[in-house]
């Protein structure tokens, strides 16, 4: 052996060694080639192949055909958009610069298929370029995962026309390219999570981690290690290292949601992230350094939190730098009709069912609710009127029985004599329910027919 081959393989123990592996990696080039997912084509300098793995025969829809593609001009057999307008190979031969990622489209059986590149060069053993390779990937699904993750969380998907949500709408265009922090306020089931995906997946920030947090559903000491994360041995079942949410969002976006619910110490920690962008692990002692973009939200009023001593003062400054308050669903009822027909969209697609409309009576049940759940009690209750729909139209006897009983106390609270308002509108809910069969009815309120008859007349209940 040549002292050459020793200085570069040390002991000549370990130069043979190492001369069998390289000998048998020659020998086995081409089952390794085979047995990975990627796509490895290998092209001379006459742009003929001179190898195509199985996988790349697969994803360019030429599989068994390796007989037929050897000696194969390049692109007759690729044919992809990097083909068309310049070779990746005769590019990188010429700029000895190689392509990373790079993203080309071709069609297969009439399917748009988007392929990833990277390219190589081929040499021999003086360092002579004898041709290229390409290393490639089909995307496609990620990319229409992306596509449909990015649409889901457009702004074109918040759906309202009452001015309230327009105003909400005009201020998420705005700050969503900025880095600045963003306040979500609104009450339970307004849509704030929706909200913060949106300002992430329209930001510059859009290819990186969205990382959400709640605060409300974890103690004290397991939302710091939630946050910031922990070292082995800082407390009783720390048994190995832990990332926290700000590590794992690093170049994305934080949400941290029921910020109102953190106690003063974690406010502490909170406050010196977001000033200088650092902060050290439960139980360590090492700074970690991140980048990440924070939105907040939260169901309490902040402003009289912090009058009450309960919050931070700078820190509910620091987080409100750009406030978006989210209106109830009561304050836009306007919205109601367009949120009813995205829901029954929605469940259409999800249960496989084909209802095509709500009557005017079980629409005017859910415009006179007040939705304390506001627009996810509005799912829930679409949701549970499908499952009970046999047909293609809405009914009010579709739609949860508590909506029922609401509507009557509304209205019978706001007369002039509540009681007697309220029991007739019972009688008249238990008539319309028994098609006006008046014996079924008197069933119905535990009364007789006779009974039945005296009270109508009283109460002036006619049918109509």
């Amino acid at each position: 052996m040549g002292t050459e081959q020793i200085e570069r393989h040390g002991h000549p123990a370990v130069a043979a060694e190492s001369e069998a592996v390289h000998k048998y990696l020659d020998i086995n080039s081409d089952t390794i080639l085979n047995s990975i997912a990627d796509g490895v084509v290998v092209i001379g300098l006459d742009h003929r192949m001179i190898f195509i793995n199985r996988a790349a025969r697969e994803i360019l829809g030429k599989a068994g055909a390796e007989d037929l593609l050897s000696g194969a001009k390049c692109g007759e057999v690729m044919g992809h958009s990097g083909c068309t307008f310049g070779c990746l190979i005769n590019s990188t031969i010429k700029t000895g610069e190689h392509f990373y990622n790079y993203e080309a489209t071709f069609e297969r059986n009439d399917k748009k298929i988007i392929l990833s590149i990277n390219t190589a060069l081929l040499k021999d053993k003086n360092g002579r370029v004898i041709g290229g390779i390409e290393i490639f990937r089909d995307v496609s699904l990620i990319k229409e995962l992306k596509d449909e993750l990015k649409g889901k969380y457009s702004f074109s998907n918040i759906i309202g026309k009452n001015h309230r949500i327009h105003e909400v709408f005009e201020l998420l265009h705005e700050v969503a390219p900025t880095k600045a922090t963003v306040l979500i306020e609104g009450e339970t089931g307004t849509g704030k999570e929706l909200i913060a995906n949106a300002i992430h997946h329209n930001s510059p920030r859009s290819n990186g981690p969205f990382v959400k947090v709640n605060c409300a559903a974890l103690s004290e000491g397991l939302l710091e290690s939630e946050l910031f994360g922990h070292v082995k041995g800082s407390f009783t079942g720390a048994i190995a290292d832990k990332p926290g949410r700000f590590e794992l969002a690093d170049n994305g976006t934080l949400f941290i949601d029921e910020v109102g619910d953190i106690t003063q110490h974690t406010q502490v920690k909170l406050l010196r992230v977001l000033q200088e962008g650092e902060f050290e692990k439960v139980g360590g002692t090492r700074t970690i350094k991140v980048n990440v973009r924070v939105i907040t939200a939260t169901n309490r009023d902040l402003k009289t939190m912090v009058e009450r001593g309960e919050f931070r003062e700078d820190l509910y400054y620091r987080l409100k730098v750009v406030p978006v308050r989210l209106p109830a669903l009561r304050e836009r009822k306007d919205d109601i009709p367009l949120l009813v027909k995205y829901f029954i969209d929605k469940f259409n697609r999800e249960m496989g069912m084909e209802i095509t409309n709500i009557s005017p009576a079980a629409m005017e049940l859910l415009m006179e609710y007040d939705y304390p759940g506001n627009i996810r009690e509005l799912e829930h209750i679409i949701e549970h009127a499908f499952v009970r729909c046999q047909g293609k139209t809405l009914n009010p006897d579709h739609l949860p029985r508590d909506l029922h009983n609401r509507e009557i106390t509304g209205k019978a609270i706001t007369g002039p004599e509540p009681l007697k308002a309220l029991e007739k509108e019972i009688i008249l809910q238990a008539l319309n329910e028994a098609g006006w069969k008046y014996a079924e009815a008197a069933r119905k309120l535990k009364m007789s027919r006779t009974t039945l008859w005296r009270r109508m007349k009283e109460l002036r209940i006619n049918k109509v």
